[in-house]
């Protein structure tokens, strides 16, 4: 009986582990205080930008935290946590908890872990006001754009010119 309640909390550590490994982002909040309907808000706001949210033991975290490596991320392992795991990208579940706080003012953010670097609330928060990786992409893909719009204008200017003085010189033929 001993034995199976170990080999479950292994296999707990174990998945938590593998879901701060394949996380970019992971941050932990203090959810004492919200209701049903603002956890469940929370929830899916997370799920509508791939974001796992979850409540795991700290025990566990701790663990997870130390298979990992991960030094300075124990002091934001205690009382009740929620974790959400960012795995596309690494912005928004900062950008969602930041906005969440401020929005409901009943919780805050712990701290969390960025790349395998702890991160304090202050720096969650900084991270938030980052753009998004489709905004960066966007943002880049325009800056590669814009050279090549600006050759094809210019190439399109020459024959422009030419067409302008030809009608030109035809009008005063004309005249």
């Amino acid at each position: 009986m001993k034995e199976e309640k170990l080999q479950e909390k292994q296999a707990a550590v174990a998945e938590v582990i593998d879901k701060m490994k394949r996380a970019q982002c992971v941050v932990v909040l203090d959810y004492r205080g919200l209701t049903v309907d603002e956890v469940t808000s929370l929830r899916n706001q997370f799920r509508e930008a791939g974001v796992e949210y979850k409540v795991i033991k700290n025990n566990m975290l701790r663990r997870a935290a130390e298979e990992l490596n991960i030094e300075g991320v124990e002091e934001y392992f205690k009382g009740p946590s929620a974790v959400a795991f960012g795995y596309e990208d690494p912005v928004a579940p900062a950008k969602i908890l930041c906005k969440f706080v401020k929005d409901v003012n009943k919780t805050e953010i712990k701290g969390g872990i960025l790349d395998g670097k702890v991160m304090d609330a202050a720096g969650i928060t900084s991270l938030s006001k980052l753009p998004s990786k489709e905004e960066l992409l966007a943002k880049m893909m325009g800056s590669l754009n814009a050279p090549v719009t600006n050759f094809v204008g210019v190439l399109a200017a020459i024959p422009r010119g030419l067409v302008c003085a030809l009608n030109a010189i035809a009008q005063q033929k004309e005249a």
